[in-house]
């Protein structure tokens, strides 16, 4: 497996303010994300994770504030040209589930083929080449995320909690510097939401990249994060590592608990 030379630029949110209908969904939004850091975003319901998340990937224009990864500012830009930049993202819900997982990681290499139509329709000899080496690095990433042993396999034959990782490694075949993972283990049992930390671990460690996670689960927060962003009602109440949040008298009154605390440190 190809580990990143470089450290992936920093992903800067500056005063990123959302409306819809008159409603502001997200408030003058901002936080960091460290090069190779894993960042969480929580909040309740409602708060602005989403609208946060399509931001950073194109599908929302804020109407103000910037985001920026490294030089490059990301604010206005189409999602396919901030993909291109190096931002993949993940859905809350599993996106596709026809043909084969080499199929479906296939996908997420597409963006990187340099072959034109023209040249794919014909299979010149480069073409041919190239879509191995695709196929060979697609069967790399399938192996890092415990996919190994399905790459020819259906993904509708595969466990809920697998199909969910084949959305994870289909993201990373985009060879992403940022990695934007919504609610990673919604769904899955104990031993998956285990299974898919390992992963995550694992990805961080191998390709060197940056991770954003939405997450409800707060013991995988806990586990996973380096750095906590808490929202509430659109407004970021809360910076911090994951220790200092959840101590935090203002998210424990908006978000946790007081019984999350204790729960969450058994």
């Amino acid at each position: 497996m190809t580990a990143r030379t470089t450290a992936p630029p920093e992903l800067a949110v500056t005063d990123v303010t959302v409306r819809f209908a008159g409603l502001t969904a997200l408030d003058a939004v901002s936080f960091t994300v460290a090069p190779g850091s894993v960042h969480a975003l929580i909040g309740p319901n409602g708060a602005g994770k989403s609208t946060c998340f399509n931001v950073l990937s194109g599908l929302c224009r804020p109407a103000a504030g910037a985001v920026r990864l490294g030089d490059a500012e990301l604010t206005r830009l189409a999602p396919h040209r901030i993909a291109a930049l190096g931002v993949a993202r993940t859905f809350q819900n599993i996106v596709t589930t026809q043909g084969t997982v080499a199929d479906n990681l296939m996908l997420g290499r597409h963006a990187l083929s340099r072959a034109g139509f023209a040249a794919s329709a014909l299979r010149l000899p480069h073409v041919r080449r190239e879509q191995r080496e695709h196929l060979a690095r697609a069967r790399e990433i399938a192996e890092l995320t415990g996919l190994g042993q399905h790459f020819d396999s259906p993904v509708t034959l595969l466990s809920y909690g697998d199909r969910k990782r084949v959305e994870f490694a289909r993201a990373l075949c985009l060879e992403p510097s940022v990695l934007l993972l919504d609610e990673p283990v919604a769904g899955m049992n104990a031993a998956e939401r285990a299974r898919t930390v390992e992963v995550v671990h694992a990805v961080r460690a191998e390709l060197g990249l940056s991770v954003v996670l939405v997450e409800h689960d707060m013991g995988l927060v806990m586990r996973l994060a380096d750095e906590v962003t808490v929202l509430d009602f659109g407004r970021a109440i809360a910076h911090g590592t994951p220790d200092e949040v959840r101590r935090d008298p203002e998210v424990l009154r908006a978000y946790l608990g007081t019984g999350a605390e204790e729960e969450d440190a058994a």
